[in-house]
């Protein structure tokens, strides 16, 4: 017999990570689907399973969105025990415990589940093949979540930067103050993606899946990619970034050198090739995220 789903009502939404950019932003978004219960490192430890199920039980919640991630790429290459706990084995757990409790999960997963190959945009329903542990441990989050049954939204993005926390467009705006030259990697191509742009689309598709009829369809439920529209390079995105500071005359922008990802050597590969197809999402929820200049725009401008 499957579980009753929650009244709406007295729906619950579990957030991890609510001190994270994604999480920060989700905080503001989801607070009209339900009562956000809000939880950082401190509150629910995402390496310790049992933690997380306890915590889970302890709450039960109608809906469990998950931006947490152990996301430092180069250092899970040195701490993939810790990274697959927290990015593969606590999925699984969230997972399963939405399962028991009827619950809906969204999960936000990477480009790096891809090997970076070609030039056209990877679908939901590519080949994958992870170049690091990172996305090797992404990858199997993906999975638990899929063999565990629940009703799941798994959010593929990519380059994802806000105006709080650790990301390449505060890196790049502290170091163009700080260095009159800076070597940016020009041949990984992607789509840079703004937290806040995330957690708004990611509200709209819940708040879609309210309507009646909508939650079983199952059709609706799996993976999908969801970036801001258009591509560029990392050097091109710092070009964009330094357009945008040149407003300040109180600062004389670095010169930015375009190099290979080759001479610029990481302890974990990096695709080349990080671009995603967005088109299952704006089929399946009218959906498609603004273009990746204006929204860098409209973050420096918030």
């Amino acid at each position: 017999m499957s579980p009753t789903p929650h009244s709406p009502h007295t729906r619950k939404i579990l957030l991890t990570g609510a001190n994270g950019q994604v999480g920060w932003e989700l905080r503001r978004t989801l607070g009209a689907l339900g009562e956000i219960v809000a939880l950082d490192s401190r509150l629910m430890d995402l390496a310790d399973a049992e933690a997380v199920r306890n915590t889970v039980r302890s709450i039960a919640p109608a809906i469990i969105v998950n931006p947490a991630a152990y996301t430092a790429v180069d250092k899970a290459e040195s701490e993939p025990e810790r990274a697959h706990a927290v990015n593969a084995v606590a999925p699984g757990v969230l997972a399963e415990e939405a399962a028991r409790l009827g619950a809906v999960l969204v999960h936000y997963s990477t480009d790096y589940v891809f090997d970076g190959s070609g030039d056209t945009p990877w679908r939901e329903d590519d080949a994958t093949g992870p170049l690091n542990v990172y996305g090797v441990t992404k990858l199997a989050g993906e999975q638990a979540i899929a063999a565990a049954g629940c009703r799941h939204l798994i959010f593929r993005t990519s380059w994802v930067y806000g105006a709080r926390g650790s990301n390449f467009l505060l890196t790049m705006r502290r170091l163009m103050r700080e260095r009159p030259e800076l070597k940016i990697v020009a041949d990984q191509v992607g789509a840079p993606t703004w937290c806040r742009d995330l957690a708004e689309a990611t509200a709209q598709v819940l708040t879609q899946l309210r309507a009646p009829g909508c939650v079983q369809d199952e059709s609706r439920w799996g993976v999908y990619h969801m970036t801001n529209a258009g591509e560029t390079s990392w050097h091109g995105f710092a070009e964009a970034i330094r357009a945008l500071d040149e407003f300040d005359e109180t600062v004389t922008p670095a010169r930015l050198v375009p190099i290979p990802g080759s001479d610029y050597p990481t302890p974990a590969r990096r695709p080349l090739n990080s671009r995603l197809d967005n088109d299952r999402l704006e089929q399946a929820f009218g959906l498609r995220l603004r273009d990746w200049r204006a929204a860098l725009a409209l973050c420096l401008g918030a």
